[in-house]
């Protein structure tokens, strides 16, 4: 399995150094020096990034990444069409996301790990084009390597520079959600409106999934840290198959689906957390678009390697989505609503096939047993529960991120 995946990595890595050679410039003499101000920081036990620095203004502005180690950036997505850039530098590793408020020419930038090794993803405050970008090694005072990318401005002029700059521009209408400060986390409340989904003592599995919604979305936007984006907010009905792509759209770090159980006898109670399970995980093709940036890195190049940036971001989608499940119970477990004997189950269900948003499913308890219904149903109860589902929110992100501060 090792010798399979180095030959697919090294088919990558071919594949990206074939198009990010377009945006390759000679260092040209003279380059003009730049005030940098350091606007993010990381730890780097067991990284290759120390920290990223920015600085310039809306005519040059120049990003260095400090790392510990030698590394090649590979252009994943030129920006042509969604004035987003993303660049990966294979092989180096970032333990903690790093993020910040642009300058200059960048609006708002992002550093974290992804599919390929470290993944740099920027989005520009005007038109710009990538005028170089460069490799130092330590050197005149500087003990570590620096990763250099200078933009420009764009011009007509340099939008028709023959292949030695890359034009980055695109119209409104097609460019992603930006970046955000914020991690972005979607609520989806199953079922609603004409899908009632189980049936309780007391009502539908609809009322109580929305009550919980909207209880968690108000413990986490009181900390001021997340941009939530609910699914549904009220008893409408919204189709299986729109929900994921609301999550997709909104540029969702995290993804979590609340549903209340019913089973076949009155007796059974507990929660439970749904992962992705591997048998479903060729469904999550169906949602990929020619804008995604792995689908334009094998438009770009050999087309197989769309199909295999596919697969290495899903496996790290999955993975983090375990992860996320297992502090999820680590937290419930802690309060007092039970668990299954098996809480942490895999099923191929519609809402967790995103294939680069962790996604869980969580089932609160069953609306069909007694206790389980009159605690879901009782505000303080739920809020109890809403609150552990929200610390193991903070504790994901927590190992996930750490925010850059100017």
């Amino acid at each position: 399995m090792r010798v399979v995946w180095g030959r697919m990595l090294a088919k990558v890595g071919g594949v990206f150094e074939k198009f990010g050679k377009r945006t390759l410039a000679a260092v040209a003499a003279g380059v003009c020096c730049l005030a940098f101000a350091a606007v993010g920081h990381a730890n780097a036990s067991g990284g290759g990034v120390l920290k990223v620095r920015l600085g310039g203004d809306r005519t040059e502005t120049r990003i260095v990444i400090d790392l510990d180690r030698s590394a090649t950036g590979r252009v994943a997505s030129d920006g042509q069409d969604d004035r987003r850039v993303v660049m990966n530098l294979p092989g180096v590793n970032v333990d903690r996301t790093l993020q910040g408020a642009g300058q200059g020419l960048v609006k708002t930038w992002m550093l974290d790990g992804g599919p390929m090794g470290a993944r740099l993803r920027i989005d520009l405050a005007s038109d710009a084009v990538i005028k170089r970008r460069f490799l130092l090694p330590p050197a005149d005072g500087a003990a570590n390597y620096r990763y250099v990318i200078d933009l420009a401005a764009a011009t007509p002029a340099a939008a028709g520079g023959a292949g030695r700059v890359m034009m980055i521009s695109a119209p409104a209408a097609i460019r992603p959600p930006p970046l955000s400060l914020k991690k972005t986390v979607v609520i989806d409340a199953g079922h609603g409106g004409k899908d009632p989904g189980a049936i309780g003592s007391n009502g539908y599995e609809k009322d109580v999934t929305l009550a919980a919604a909207l209880a968690l979305k108000a413990r986490l936007e009181r900390t001021g840290r997340y941009r939530v984006v609910m699914t549904r907010s009220a008893d409408v009905y919204v189709p299986l198959e729109t929900r994921v792509p609301i999550a997709r759209k909104s540029g969702a770090d995290l993804f979590i689906s609340l549903h209340a159980d019913s089973g076949p006898t009155t007796s059974t109670r507990g929660a439970s957390v749904y992962t992705l399970a591997d048998r479903a995980v060729a469904r999550s093709a169906k949602l990929v678009s020619k804008d995604d940036w792995f689908m334009k890195a094998g438009l770009q190049g050999d087309r197989g390697v769309s199909g295999i940036l596919f697969d290495l971001t899903q496996r790290s989608t999955k993975n983090r989505s375990a992860k996320f499940a297992e502090m999820l119970l680590d937290r419930i477990s802690n309060g007092d609503m039970m668990l299954l004997r098996r809480s942490h189950r895999e099923a191929g269900l519609a809402v967790l096939l995103a294939p680069d948003v962790p996604a869980v499913l969580l089932e609160m308890g069953f609306v069909n047993n007694a206790e389980d219904e009159a605690f879901l149903r009782d505000p303080a109860g739920r809020a109890r529960l809403m609150n552990a589902v929200g610390d193991s929110i903070d504790a994901y992100f927590a190992q996930e991120t750490r925010l850059a501060s100017r």
